[in-house]
Formats: structure tokens, sequence, C-alpha cells
């Protein structure tokens, strides 16, 4: 399990993972039904990326999203 704090880091994990399935981000945009561009943003930590549809592509990778309080 990885910790992560930022977008930017969120968008590494998604395109280390896309890349370790041997997707292109094209693919990974059609799997999701989402944008391109959407994927383009995600993985280089766009501020503005929408929660849901980044859950969305994090799930279709099969990374899980685990929520919790600091310090338990």
């Amino acid at each position: 399990m990885q910790l992560v704090s930022t977008i930017e880091e969120i968008g590494a994990a998604v395109r280390a993972e896309r890349k370790a399935q041997g997707l292109t981000q094209t693919e990974l945009a059609d799997a999701c039904d989402v944008s391109l561009s959407f994927i383009v943003g995600l993985e280089h930590g766009k501020r503005t990326a929408e929660i849901g549809k980044s859950v969305l592509v994090l799930r279709t990778l099969g990374i899980d999203v685990f929520l919790g309080k600091r310090g338990e």
C-alpha cells in the first residue's frame, strides 16, 4: 500500500500502472469512457481533475482507494 498526498502522486501511480498493464493512454481512456485529455491531465497531476472520473480510472486499473485518519 502506498500513501499519496498530492494529485501528482496519484497521476504518477496511474501512469505507472497503465504502463505496467501495457495500455496506451487512449486504450485506458476508452476503457473508462473518459476523454484522452482527461487521462493526460490526470497523469500530469492536473489539479482540477474530477474526483469521480479519477476514482473510475483507478478502479479500472485495479487500484483500490482507502480513506483513513492520519495517525490511526
